[in-house]
């Protein structure tokens, strides 16, 4: 498979790609954090230096500038994922707040005894425990959708499933285990068909689909800068305007106040009622780079790029008898396997010998790894900067790996 020129040609932008010593490394691990562009780095370094300052309170020019280039930020996350407005924009501190802000919020106001909450059965935890605590303090109740034979989230099922006790369906866009995507727009139509808001995890969706908010037909959707070739400690909650103005306060503090006395405390609109302290400014920086950087290849390119090395990847491994794959065909960027008598945390161990990185363990997602019947996968994940060098260097390690084991 030949990735498009504009892609390759970008690999030498990320210099955590080599070792200390020069080598190449081999990092197929994106689906847990992606490597940063220079551009990324960049950027960051002078929001922290030169640029630095506190937003939305100081006087003084380079705090009034901060403040612009922060609300951009936003302004630029909108326009990235298709929102109709940049008040529908919440900045958390990852897709996991984002995920615990909702089920607080808007399911301590909206759940009561006798709810149901949908999830399925290959969610990651942070999409399952949030919805655990919320359903606890509330007496609602949760449903498991299961999955097809090839590992996608059963929406025959979960039309079967559905019914007008459900408030909420949560559900992944994209598994971070298996690369499944969801049909969003069925999910959408059956949730909304019996009076429920569907919340999607777009973790691993954002980095390689174009997202459109007004055309998806969901209600709530978190990404995570870190995934998308941003930094760490920040990630976007989109929920539709009306919802956010219906939604009270997750945390409270300074910045989301409208007016505060002893006797009473008024709140902000959205979103900076759910943006209470000093906010992520250098990240959210950051995060306008990282969208312009990924912007710029074109999200559709960057899934037909990893898509296909994903399929490249499936056909080698599928003429080794002794592995077994996990996941459908057609997968975004991410397989997972395990090698008969091998844990995966030894074929980590000697792959990173031979400068190869992968993800071996449950991944956040226990009961996914009980639904297949192992205690964990090894997990190979493309970035943009993935190319068949990495599977070759993974294919040899592998092989090196079954050797010791005597295979």
């Amino acid at each position: 498979m030949n990735a498009p020129a504009s892609i390759l040609s970008r690999k030498a932008d990320f210099p955590g790609l080599t070792t200390a010593d020069g080598k190449a490394w081999h990092y197929l691990d994106t689906a847990a954090t992606a490597q940063k562009p220079q551009a990324v780095i960049d950027a960051m370094s002078n929001a922290l230096g030169r640029d630095y300052a506190t937003v939305h309170r100081g006087v003084y020019a380079r705090s009034a500038e901060m403040t612009l280039a922060y609300e951009a930020a936003r302004r630029r996350a909108a326009e990235f994922i298709g929102a109709r407005s940049e008040n529908e924009i919440v900045f958390v501190r990852g897709a996991t707040e984002g995920i615990n802000l909702v089920a607080q919020s808007w399911g301590g106001l909206n759940l009561k005894a006798g709810d149901r909450i949908m999830l399925s059965q290959l969610e990651h935890h942070s999409n399952i425990v949030p919805w655990q605590m919320i359903a606890e303090q509330t007496g609602a109740k949760i449903d498991v959708c299961p999955l097809t034979e090839d590992h996608l989230i059963d929406l025959d099922a979960l039309e079967t499933l559905l019914t007008p006790q459900h408030k909420i369906v949560a559900l992944a866009h994209v598994s971070n285990v298996l690369g499944s995507i969801l049909g969003v727009k069925r999910a959408a139509k059956l949730a909304h068909g019996v009076g429920a808001k569907l919340f999607l995890d777009g973790c691993q969706a954002a980095p390689r689909m174009r997202l459109n908010m007004q055309e998806l037909g969901c209600d709530f959707y978190v990404l995570s800068a870190h995934k998308l070739y941003g930094p760490t400690g920040i990630g976007v909650l989109w929920a539709r305007e009306e919802l956010l103005d219906a939604m009270p306060p997750y945390q409270g503090g300074g910045a989301m106040i409208d007016k505060v006395t002893f006797e009473k405390t008024t709140y902000a609109p959205p979103p900076q009622r759910f943006e209470a302290g000093t906010p992520m400014i250098t990240e959210a920086v950051a995060l306008h780079a990282a969208i312009d950087y990924v912007d710029a290849l074109g999200p559709e390119s960057l899934f037909a790029h990893e898509s296909g090395l994903a399929a490249t990847l499936r056909d080698e491994l599928r003429s080794i008898n002794s592995i077994r794959l996990f996941g459908p065909d057609k997968s975004a960027g991410i397989v997972s396997f395990e090698i008969e008598g091998i844990h995966p945390h030894d074929l980590g161990t000697i792959l990173d010998e031979e400068n190869v990185a992968i993800r071996a363990g449950h991944h956040c997602a226990q009961p996914l790894m009980a639904h297949l019947g192992v205690p964990a996968t090894a997990r190979a994940s493309f970035g943009l900067y993935s190319d068949e060098s990495d599977i070759d260097a993974l294919l040899r390690g592998i092989d090196r790996t079954k050797r010791i084991f005597g295979q």
